[in-house]
């Protein structure tokens, strides 16, 4: 099972390259992954009714119950049946449908073939929180289907109610889920959660009997809305803006049966929870007879199809969440039944649609006559689902008015008469409308439907027949799932007898008929006497949501940083006093105040620098003083006997450093609002406040200390489990390296997001310097102003251009030029000394980073620290030679390093599963090598060489953005200094230019100096 479904995730990758190479054809290629899973869920039909479930359980986050377990029994067998194999026919369906000047198609066959493999792991998975994600995988991939003609309006808005309402039901279910995960007699296997509840182990007592009640309406809250309820049913109907392909596999044989699935699957268990059956039977009679109604006066034949879905679904929820084993014998039946006729009715629409150019049945005429085969098709899926015999529609009915005429549930059976009249009079809508000749309208003319669109029709209404002509091989088929309920056992048959059954099928197929034949005045009664729309309360609901969030926004967020920096420290205040207050203290131990004079030396100077901080007015002091502050706190690690630490604080707050000073090239010098008297003072006291209570609570907290710290024993953990003496880098990239995978996450987005905000622009690729060079003395112009240095530049250019000659010794030759971007600065840009220093200590950097890599795992070092390192080395390079030299130093786009960092970190996190392993499990590999000796090599290297290339990518990104493309823009705006005159001489290009002096004497001179 998990490696279909990877065959689906491989299969939604290569979609768009098949597309652009096959076009259309690709549906068929595509067609044959779910093919495949319907071939190998057949396959394993004997072991499924033999009792021998296929199993398949892979270890993800054992502590949190998180795991890849897969378990097939009859109830998966037969929906992945149902998934794999109308998904199969509609992939088919989809290779006629859509024309040769279709677009995104290939987005759109990638996504689909990705919700169905979301549907087989849904319908196949035994872990909740498994199944949860899958779950919102079908929410998600929905959301990009229904909305695939993303430039109409429609589609768009019924993309996004269908993925609000579905994905606040998926939220609501998550908690449930958990919350029975958690109770005890709970877990997240799915299957023994089941057997939990069934024998009454799950929550004993009164207080956890509340939570499974709550627990219950939580996840059929989910179900509720997953399947198109009442009150969640709106949904489905606007959802028809999607392709009809889509609606014929979403809304009628997966998306909207996994609601259905689920209640099915937690039913025989949970049916005897006092909240299970009252919502079942109340929402989905409801759900049966609205939806019926007002499919009677659908002119869209797609729309009248998706009130009848709504309908059907109401009728079918009852059945499988009922809890008796004849009703979901039937329950089981209809969905079957369902997904049958339903598809083949959306195809046939969409048959009609894509032939004709219209899906009102005002404006069609004579299609029987035109295509007789395909009216064929279409009256035997129209007569399943009025009910008719031999059908399987007509099979599963039957079979709950019978089970529930035994039950006594008469009021369950009168609604279901009354919705089954409903559905025999739209279906005999829907036939008159698609199929019959009418007078006044223009006749189809005789058509030749193309057979990808008519096979997948004609098999899908074949299926429905055979099904029903045999309904004691589907009672066999159905059985086992029914046996695990309590009460009489069931039947499906074509003849039942004399009865309540036969009497009901008479009033619904004469009911049916009434509706139709007097179809004009039902008409206008609906017209008088119509049901309240629910997407206009949907719509009053959003509307009113947004208008309070802005209101509401509008009154908090007044703009003021210091203002919420102040009521989110006092609440934190506020919450901690509060523990104090109700909780009880510990005696205080007594406070250690320092080990060594040189701490209370190093924290006084700190504090010193703090206050001045706060009491700067320019913007540049106030960051110097800051990173004192940080190289003092690096100091403290280092005095403490944590070289790792102080190493590691060094190296970030030297490129944070750097960082703030080239944002502040974009800023005023001086801050530019100081506060008020009164509002300095309060202030101050915020601030004394908030330093009193964290100091005052990480006392409490280290005197309420009862058991030895988890350090005691950790250094001897780590080297057994990590191989590492490390006991930082160790942590990082094993211990808990589940928190650094996902910190290094946070910084690729903080890449991206830093570059996104700058770049105003596509980013560019990095240039050729000798291509700028030569642009620059084309132009007379180097860095954004003319400058003799130009002439420099020729001669540079010259050396690019000429070839080396065999006697050159390497200095000399092409490529070699140390620092060569420092031809783009100008002389007030450059120091002599710095740019000698970066070309004493640029490769020394790289090569000690790279040290600190390979030996971070027993000393101190490690891929963050090293990365942070070869970062200060590119900022070298950037602040010595400019925004091009940065181009020649790094010539791999930052986006490579971060992608290819972060696959690295992933695929080394996986590996260790292919060979029975867990999830970022360590191996170590001890073995000797020439001059190097004994090496200890742990897996997790690869893990570290991912977050290495993480950080230089963060670090060049930000780089690029926030210097190179910061300079770029300023070139642009003409913020350089006033040019100089074409005509000085070289000898003069290195002399500082004296603004100043010029202006103050063109301002004694009455003229203006033009920069």
């Amino acid at each position: 099972m998990i490696q279909l479904l990877c065959t689906f995730a491989v299969a939604a990758v290569l979609a768009p390259a098949l597309f652009s190479g096959l076009g259309r054809r690709s549906f068929g290629l595509l067609a044959l992954v779910p093919a495949a899973t319907t071939i190998w869920a057949l396959s394993q039909t004997g072991a499924v009714f033999a009792g021998e479930f296929p199993l398949q359980n892979v270890s993800w986050v054992p502590s949190l119950g998180l795991e890849f377990a897969f378990r097939m029994d009859v109830l998966s067998w037969l929906m992945t049946l149902i998934v794999g194999g109308v998904g199969t026919l509609i992939l088919i369906y989809c290779w006629g449908y859509f024309g040769t000047a279709a677009g995104h198609l290939g987005r759109f066959g990638g996504v689909f073939v990705a919700f169905a493999g979301a549907m087989f792991g849904l319908v196949t998975t035994d872990n909740t929180l498994i199944l949860y994600l899958f779950w919102e995988l079908t929410t998600v991939f929905s959301f990009l289907l229904i909305g695939h003609y993303h430039d109409r309006q429609p589609s768009r808005m019924a993309a996004m109610q269908a993925i609000i309402v579905t994905g606040f039901g998926g939220l609501a279910m998550l908690g449930g889920l958990i919350m029975l995960g958690t109770l005890p007699g709970g877990s997240f296997q799915l299957s023994a959660l089941v057997q939990s509840a069934l024998a009454g182990t799950l929550g004993q007592g009164a207080a956890h009997q509340a939570i499974v009640w709550t627990a219950t309406v939580l996840i059929l809250l989910g179900a509720l809305t997953k399947s198109a309820q009442i009150p969640f049913h709106f949904w489905l109907p606007a959802a028809m803006a999607a392709p009809t392909p889509v609606s014929g596999y979403l809304h009628a044989a997966a998306m909207v049966k996994a609601g259905v699935y689920l209640v099915a699957r937690l039913a025989p268990g949970f049916a005897s929870v006092e909240v299970w059956r009252p919502i079942i039977v109340a929402a989905g009679l409801a759900t049966m007879i609205i939806g019926g109604y007002r499919a009677l006066r659908q002119n869209d034949l797609k729309l009248l199809l998706a009130f009848g879905t709504v309908s059907q679904l109401g009728l079918i929820m009852v059945l499988v969440g009922f809890g008796e084993r004849a009703i979901a014998l039937a329950g089981l039946a209809m969905l079957v039944a369902h997904a049958m006729f339903k598809a083949c009715l959306f195809l046939a629409v969409g048959a009609i649609d894509h032939e004709f150019g219209t899906r009102d049945l005002r404006e069609l005429s004579g299609i029987a006559r035109a295509m007789p085969g395909f009216a064929v098709a279409t009256i035997i899926a129209l007569a399943s689902m009025a009910g008719l015999p031999p059908m399987l529609g007509y099979v599963g009915k039957e079979a709950a008015l019978e089970a529930l005429s035994h039950e006594g549930q008469w009021l369950i059976f009168v609604v279901i008469v009354i919705g089954s009249i409903f559905t025999f009079g739209y279906s005999l809508r829907f036939g008159w409308g698609a199929l019959a000749t009418k007078p006044g309208v223009e006749q189809a003319q005789k058509h030749r439907l193309d057979a990808r669109l008519g096979v997948p029709i004609g098999l899908l209404a074949l299926a429905s027949l055979a099904t029903g002509l045999m309904p004691g091989l589907m009672e066999y088929l159905l059985g086992p799932y029914a046996a695990s309920f309590p009460g009489e056992d069931g039947h499906l048959t074509l003849w039942g007898g004399f009865g309540w059954p036969l009497a009901a099928t008479g009033m619904v197929i004469v009911g049916g008929i009434a509706l139709f034949v007097f179809r004009t005045p039902v008409n206008h009664f609906q017209a008088r006497f119509s049901i309240p729309a629910a997407d206009r309360g949907y719509r009053k609901i959003t509307i009113g949501l947004n208008n309070f969030s802005a209101d509401f926004t509008a009154a908090i967020q007044s703009g003021s940083l210091p203002n919420y920096l102040t009521v989110i420290l006092l609440t934190m205040v506020g919450a901690g006093a509060l523990l104090v207050a109700i909780g009880k203290v510990p005696g205080l131990v007594a406070p250690r105040s320092w080990d060594s004079p040189i701490q209370a030396g190093i924290v006084l100077l700190a504090c010193v620098a703090a206050v001045l901080v706060v009491r700067s007015r320019r913007r540049m002091k106030a960051v110097l003083l800051t990173a004192f502050i940080g190289y003092a706190t690096s100091l403290l690690f280092a005095l403490q006997g944590a070289p790792d630490l102080a190493l590691t604080q060094a190296l970030v707050e030297t490129v944070t450093l750097v960082v703030m000073v080239l944002v502040l090239r974009r800023l005023p010098p001086y801050f530019s609002n100081r506060p008020h008297a009164s509002d300095h003072v309060r202030r101050i006291i915020v601030g004394a406040v908030v330093g009193a209570a964290v100091a005052l609570l990480g006392w409490v907290a280290v005197s309420a200390r009862i058991h030895p710290p988890v350090t005691v024993h950790y250094p001897e953990e780590v080297f057994a489990f990590g191989y590492g003496r490390n006991i930082v880098n160790v942590t990082l990239v094993d211990t808990r390296a589940w928190d650094t995978l996902g910190e290094i996450s946070v910084l690729l987005a903080a890449a991206t997001g830093v570059a996104s905000l700058i770049f105003v622009r596509e980013r560019h690729r990095p240039v050729e310097l000798h291509t700028v060079l030569r642009s620059a003395v084309k132009k007379q112009q180097v860095w954004g102003r003319h400058t003799p240095r130009a002439a420099q530049a020729e001669l540079l250019v010259s050396k690019f251009d000429q070839p080396p000659t065999p006697d050159q010794p390497n200095w000399q030759r092409r490529g070699r030029t140390w620092l060569p971007g420092v031809a783009t600065l100008a002389p007030v840009r450059r120091s002599l000394v710095f740019e000698i220093g970066a070309r004493l200590v640029f490769h020394p950097l790289l090569i000690f980073s790279l040290f600190l890599l390979f030996s971070g795992h027993n000393n101190p070092g490690g891929g963050f620290a090293g990365g942070v390192l070869a970062g200060i080395a590119l900022v070298i390079r950037y602040l010595a030679g400019g925004r091009f030299d940065l181009a020649l130093a790094a010539k791999v786009r930052p986006g490579v390093l971060l992608g290819l960092g972060m696959t690295l970190a992933t695929t080394a996190a996986l590996t260790p599963v292919l060979f029975g392993g867990t999830i970022l499990q360590t191996t170590v590999f001890d073995f000797g090598l020439p001059i190097f000796g004994e090496v200890h090599l742990a897996t997790a290297l690869f893990f570290d060489i991912g977050v290495y290339l993480i950080v230089i990518g963060l670090v060049l990104d930000i780089l690029n953005s926030l210097g190179g493309e910061i300079d770029r823009q300023a070139e642009a705006e003409g913020e350089e200094a006033p040019e100089v005159p074409h005509d000085a001489p070289v000898s003069e290009a290195d002399e500082e230019i004296d603004v100043g002096a010029d202006l103050r004497a063109a301002a004694k001179q009455g003229s203006e100096v033009t920069p």
